[in-house]
């Protein structure tokens, strides 16, 4: 995944209700029960079936640090699907997202402006009509090069064009990017 997709999964991630599974084989237990056998379990996570069978019944307890991580990240991935889809739909129809990013932003201007590229530190809030674009995007597989062009117009069209009220045919490139947080 890229920045801007990690972004958005750890903004519906907010919204959760309960927290994940702490015991490594108590994770184990609800990736097994998700996944509906162990070795599709072992698959996803790169250790063999019988390993996974060993933490379903508590036989190992503590993972190595990259089996945990790993073992935490699809966990999360899988966690409370009903409360985050719930919580993006309410961002896309109501709510909106809140973007909070450092990154060099470029622009395609009129000929003879001195829009040059520089890092800025912004902190917007999106409309509902862009965070379903993000979104909806997201859910369709788009590349994280899509989703930063599709930041980018979001970022462009509410903050450096307000709306339409300013700097008309303003085109926004989003380029290193150092941190970007969206917040439901």
């Amino acid at each position: 995944m890229g920045i801007v997709a990690d972004g958005l999964d750890r903004a519906s991630q907010q919204a959760f209700t309960r927290p994940i599974p702490k015991s490594a084989g108590t994770q184990m237990r609800y990736l097994v029960k998700q996944l509906k056998n162990t070795r599709e379990v072992a698959d996803l996570l790169g250790v063999s079936q019988r390993t996974v069978e060993r933490y379903v019944k508590d036989q190992i307890k503590r993972p190595r640090a990259d089996l945990a991580q790993r073992l935490t990240d699809a966990v999360r991935a899988r966690w409370q699907p009903q409360i985050r889809q719930r919580a993006r739909r309410r961002a896309a129809t109501t709510g909106g997202l809140m973007v909070d990013t450092r990154a060099r932003f470029g622009f395609t201007a009129a000929p003879g402006t001195t829009d040059d590229a520089r890092i800025r530190h912004l902190t917007v809030a999106l409309p509902p009509q862009h965070a379903a674009r993000l979104f909806n995007a997201q859910d369709a597989g788009a590349s994280e090069q899509q989703l930063r062009t599709l930041a980018a117009e979001a970022l462009g069209e509410v903050y450096f064009r307000d709306s339409g009220r300013r700097a008309h045919g303003l085109d926004v490139e989003l380029t290193d990017i150092e941190h970007v947080a969206f917040d439901l």
